[in-house]
C-alpha cells in the first residue's frame, strides 16, 4: 500500500455518499468470486483518471481514458495526459496498465476483463449505444459492468444551470434500454439523496475553517443516513446506478 492509498483508506468513512455507495457495491461484486480468484480478477475502469473507486480494492486494475483535448476536456481537466499517467502509477499499487482509448471506437481485445467500472462518465458520451457495446465486448462471460450517471428523472441537465460537457441525463428506463441489448441482465437503480445535506457534503474537507469542516462532515454523515433505501425513489435522487451482467 503507498503512503497516497492509506491516506486514502482512511479518509473514505467521511467522503460523499456516491463515492462510499460506489466502493461499497464494487466491493460487493468483487466479493462473489473465491478469495483466491479475487486476486486475479481484472477490472477496466472506464474514464478511470484520478479515479478513488478502485483504490485498494482486491483486483489488477486498468485505467482507461481518452486523451486530452483543448476545449472543455481541459478545461474540467477530462482525458489522460502524459503528466497524469505518470503521477497514478507513482500513487497506485493494484494499477496493472493505463490505456489512452476511446471506448465509443473498437480496439480492446474481446472477453479480456472480468468487470468493467465506469463511474459518471456515459453522460459525457456521444454515441454512447457504441461506448456501451465496446464496453460489454470486452467483458469476460459470467463477469458485470457497474455504471453510475446523474438521475434524469429528477435532474434535468437544460436551463441555466445545464452542465457543457454532459450530452444527456438517462432516466432509469432510459438507461435500461441503452444497456439490456447487451447484458444477459441489467438492474437499475437510484441512489444518494438530494437537498442542503448532500451541498453541504460536496464541499472540500480541505479547508483551515473549522466551521466549514464541521459542515462538511455533518453534511456527510446526515446525506448518508437520508440515502439509504432509496433504490426505488425517483424523485430527490442525484444518481443512477446500473449493473449488467454478462
Amino acid at each position: 500500500m503507498t503512503s497516497y492509498e492509506f491516506m486514502r483508506w482512511l479518509s473514505f468513512p467521511l467522503m460523499t455518499t456516491h463515492l462510499v455507495t460506489v466502493r461499497n457495491d464494487i466491493k460487493r461484486l468483487l466479493s462473489q468470486s473465491t478469495p483466491e480468484k479475487q486476486a486475479r480478477l481484472s477490472v477496466l475502469d472506464v474514464g478511470g483518471r484520478k479515479s478513488p473507486y478502485t483504490i485498494n480494492l482486491p483486483a489488477s486494475v486498468t485505467l482507461l481514458d481518452v486523451p486530452q483535448e483543448a476545449g472543455v476536456r481541459a478545461d474540467l481537466h477530462l482525458g489522460f495526459t502524459e503528466n497524469i499517467l505518470s503521477t497514478i502509477q507513482g500513487k497506485r499499487s493494484n494499477i496493472s496498465d493505463l490505456v489512452i482509448h476511446d471506448m465509443t471506437q473498437p480496439g480492446l481485445a474481446a472477453e479480456s476483463y472480468d468487470a468493467v467500472v465506469s463511474i459518471e462518465v456515459i453522460e459525457h458520451v456521444e454515441a454512447d449505444e457504441a461506448f456501451v457495446k465496446h464496453i460489454s465486448e470486452v467483458i469476460k462471460p459470467g463477469g458485470w459492468a457497474y455504471l453510475t450517471t446523474p438521475n434524469g428523472d429528477f435532474i434535468k441537465n437544460e436551463g441555466p444551470d445545464k452542465n457543457p460537457d454532459h450530452v444527456r441525463h438517462y432516466t432509469r428506463q432510459e438507461l435500461h434500454d441503452l444497456l439490456a441489448p447487451y447484458f444477459k441482465t441489467v438492474d437499475v437503480h437510484y441512489a444518494v439523496k438530494t437537498g442542503k445535506y448532500r451541498v453541504w457534503s460536496l464541499k472540500s474537507l480541505k479547508t483551515l475553517n473549522p466551521l466549514s469542516m464541521l459542515k462538511t462532515l455533518v453534511g456527510t454523515a446526515v446525506n448518508r443516513q437520508q440515502s439509504k433505501g432509496l433504490e426505488q425513489t425517483a424523485q430527490q435522487t442525484a444518481h443512477l446506478v446500473a449493473v449488467g451482467y454478462k
